[in-house]
């Protein structure tokens, strides 16, 4: 019973996470609400307050959840692929995490915390995609592709064909079945 009453703790406070990703897309850190992200949670505040004692951790958590969070899709994204697929599949990743993802709008309410934390977040991209780029020196191409990414998180495209194309371009992948 012990295990079943810690998947219902995990999920509460997967939820509990995931509406902060909603809120803060909508109000920005600054006017985070806990009450609001309880409400958006379907959790009562005591419910949030058991998980996280104030703003500050619930948004130090945040950070570590939105990156596992990314980290676990690019995972899946790449699982038992051939190598020469694998950075194709963390572009493709990356377009539909964009395109997607609620906290993203953020850029638009609070853009010199966004700014500040994309000088954290670009090394840390960079870092991963090289591990799935093929050939001997892929620094080059991947900090490129990671350069195209944050241009378009930061002027949003809604074109996804085109920005995975400018991504793989960036990234001199070429999608499989193409030769030329």
């Amino acid at each position: 019973m012990e295990e079943a009453w810690g998947d219902v703790d995990k999920s509460t406070r997967q939820r509990i996470l995931a509406a902060t990703a909603e809120v803060l897309g909508r109000n920005g850190t600054s006017k985070l609400s806990l009450s609001e992200v309880a409400h958006q949670a379907a959790v009562s505040r005591p419910t949030l307050y058991r998980w996280f004692a104030c703003k500050r951790d619930l948004l130090d958590a945040f950070v570590v959840w939105e990156r596992e969070y990314y980290e676990r899709a690019v995972a899946d994204a790449t699982a038992n692929l051939p190598a020469s697929e694998m950075l194709d599949a963390a572009l493709r990743v990356i377009v539909d995490y964009q395109q997607s993802y609620p906290g993203l709008r953020m850029i638009d309410i609070e853009p010199e915390r966004v700014i500040k934390r994309l000088s954290r977040v670009i090394p840390l991209m960079r870092q991963r995609l090289e591990r799935l780029a093929p050939g001997p020196d892929p620094g080059l191409a991947v900090a490129t592709a990671v350069r195209v990414a944050v241009s378009h998180y930061l002027v949003r495209s809604d074109d996804d064909d085109d920005f995975l194309a400018q991504l793989r371009h960036a990234a001199g992948v070429r999608p499989r079945g193409k030769t030329s």
